[in-house]
């Protein structure tokens, strides 16, 4: 007998993944693979050649379509993935899709299943969920799957790692190659300390939330994998905002504050010699694209990426192609001595200013409110029936 899942839930579920072909003439690497990228040497492209404006930009950077899994799949087919607690709700929301069933199966097979305790079944519960579908979406997806690390454990570098422990253990039994995960943690001291503790076991994190130069730069420091700024949001903020140190100086100086960020992190991650990768998300519109081309990756929403696609280019065209990023420009980056510290949790907490604090405490408070409704839905629908 299938579990019933009639509860009502709308919540868009979104994978961030890659549609189009490597670029040419540079050698790109998924950001989900953990593979190295380098770099052509000229600053600028020609268009002679290209048909589209995504068929230049993608010469320069790889670009990530943030697309919805279940409208858009078909049409964006991915290939690299992110298991959250959005993409949870969504499924429990839609049960007749290919991943309702393995929510189900985790009801019965997590090892909290016979435990009296209700909060340790449903922490069991909610890992084998999570790891359930990460598992399917690996047959899915050549590139990594990034699991998202529960964010009530955002301050507690100890409670990160054990969780990233736990969700590893049920990929392992599940056979699914360590070398295929990332787990996704969010950009506070603690978590940052947790991603460092982890990559120093081989464990790849990415870390998300980063809205400030020292979160950027400490996560570089902890050797993690991938670090994911939020330009738009930067800049939606310093738009009702005042106070913020980083942030009024890059106004000062007439630079967009998100911009600025993403140059700055790309550019002390390659003067400095970081394995990290940058990801730009909370793209708002193209000029954003073409500000940061040749970062390492761009997250796109859709319409933007239709646009792009559409687009004839034309060697008048009034947007160049320029590189505006690049490790060879990085070496000519001057940076202060304040910035080149060997970040520790009191430098650390003493300048990340409050653009960073408010949009990070933001997105957490998503994240748990998100895990929240999935236990709430799991509570439910318990006991299950028998399978």
């Amino acid at each position: 007998m299938a579990i019933s899942m009639q509860m009502s839930i709308s919540m868009p579920t979104r994978l961030h993944h890659f549609q189009f072909q490597k670029p040419r003439g540079v050698q790109r690497a998924n950001w989900l693979c953990g593979a190295s990228a380098s770099f052509s040497s000229s600053s600028s492209l020609s268009t002679d050649h290209q048909n589209t404006e995504m068929e230049a930009i993608k010469e320069l950077s790889e670009i990530v379509p943030d697309t919805m899994i279940f409208d858009d799949f078909e049409r964006f087919p991915p290939t690299a993935a992110t298991v959250s607690s959005s993409l949870l709700l969504g499924i429990c929301s839609l049960p007749e899709t290919r991943f309702g069933s393995v929510i189900e199966t985790a009801m019965v097979d997590s090892e909290g299943y016979a435990s009296e305790d209700g909060s340790d079944r449903l922490s069991c519960i909610f890992n084998k969920a999570m790891v359930n579908v990460g598992a399917e979406l690996v047959k899915i997806v050549p590139g990594r799957v990034s699991t998202e690390v529960d964010a009530r454990l955002a301050y507690d570098t100890h409670g990160t790692i054990k969780k990233v422990h736990e969700l590893l253990k049920l990929y392992e039994e599940v056979e699914v190659p360590q070398e295929r995960l990332l787990f996704k943690i969010p950009a506070t001291w603690q978590g940052i300390e947790a991603s460092r503790l982890l990559e120093a076991e081989g464990i790849q994190t990415h870390v998300t939330f980063v809205y400030s130069f020292p979160q950027a730069a400490a996560a570089a420091q902890a050797g993690s994998s991938v670090i994911q700024i939020f330009v738009g949001r930067v800049r939606d903020w310093a738009r009702n905002h005042s106070g913020d140190q980083e942030i009024e100086s890059a106004l000062a100086r007439g630079e967009d504050p998100g911009i600025a960020l993403a140059t700055k992190a790309f550019n002390y991650i390659h003067k400095h010699g970081h394995k990290s990768k940058l990801v730009a998300a909370a793209i708002r519109n193209k000029q954003d694209i073409f500000s940061l081309l040749g970062i390492d990756y761009i997250i796109v929403p859709l319409k933007i990426l239709q646009s792009l696609k559409d687009s004839k280019t034309l060697p008048d065209d009034k947007y160049s192609f320029v590189r505006r990023l690049s490790p060879n420009a990085a070496q000519a980056y001057n940076f202060t001595a304040e910035e080149l510290v060997k970040w520790d949790q009191a430098t650390f907490a003493s300048a990340i200013g409050p653009a960073a604090e408010e949009l990070l405490a933001a997105g957490l408070e998503g994240y748990i409110n998100q895990s929240k409704r999935v236990e709430a839905y799991f509570t439910k629908i318990w006991p299950p029936p028998n399978v």
